[in-house]
């Protein structure tokens, strides 16, 4: 790899690493999440799920209007970076691939999925496992490896594996699947999209290294 190439793709990984750590993190109030709220916090971390439309940037922080109506600012370290998401298919993942799938249970049994992520080959194995989140009221997140792909009369399911686990996830017509792509900080401009993975502060202040930002009318589904 050229190093311009290694410089243009660094960034993604980076971005890539921090998404693929903040989704499967453990929600500490499983009302949060039955309301449908769109800030998560964790026992162990204080992370702070934010999502939304951006309000107003700047190079140390970023004011959100969230998905319920409040803004929520959020200051950007040292280093941060920004990336987007690039549209994708059922037809880009194959077996082996590295994927995060929001999920919730189906009435009549298994599961299916509200949005997935393609990982990039370097971060297999990236904050693995199944955890509860906070798309939707008992959603959960699997970050975990293709095992198999499955075309039957219903659609497509995918089959994942994790340590400790497996499971089959129905991905119905009209899923959000993407994959993570460039972007810049002219992409953070008022009415964008964004996801944030941010950390919260015992004071209730928030911070993040890595920001999501919709590009090209592709919108962060996380």
């Amino acid at each position: 790899m050229d190093m311009k190439m290694l410089k243009s793709t660094l960034p993604i990984l980076a971005l890539a690493a921090g998404v693929a750590m903040a989704l499967p993190l453990e929600a500490s109030a499983q009302s949060m999440m039955k309301k449908g709220q769109s800030t998560m916090t964790t026992k162990a971390s204080n992370r702070a799920n934010v999502r939304g439309t951006i309000e107003s940037f700047n190079d140390t922080s970023i004011v959100v209007k969230t998905r319920e109506g409040p803004d929520a600012t959020v200051t950007l370290s040292d280093g941060w970076v920004v990336g987007g998401v690039a549209k994708a298919s059922l037809d880009d993942i194959k077996k082996g691939d590295f994927v995060g799938i929001t999920n919730v249970p189906k009435s009549e049994g298994g599961n299916s999925a509200l949005e997935v992520v393609i990982f990039p080959a370097a971060l297999k194995g990236t904050g693995e496992g199944d955890r509860p989140w906070d798309l939707k009221p008992n959603s959960s997140m699997t970050n975990a490896t293709v095992a198999d792909a499955v075309k039957d009369v219903d659609g497509r399911t995918l089959t994942v594996t994790y340590r400790g686990g497996e499971k089959k996830i129905a991905v119905p017509d009209g899923t959000p699947i993407v994959t993570l792509a460039q972007a810049t900080k002219d992409d953070l401009k008022p009415g964008a999209t964004v996801f944030v993975a941010a950390e919260k502060g015992s004071d209730g202040t928030l911070t993040s290294k890595r920001v999501v930002v919709g590009t090209n009318g592709v919108v962060p589904p996380m």
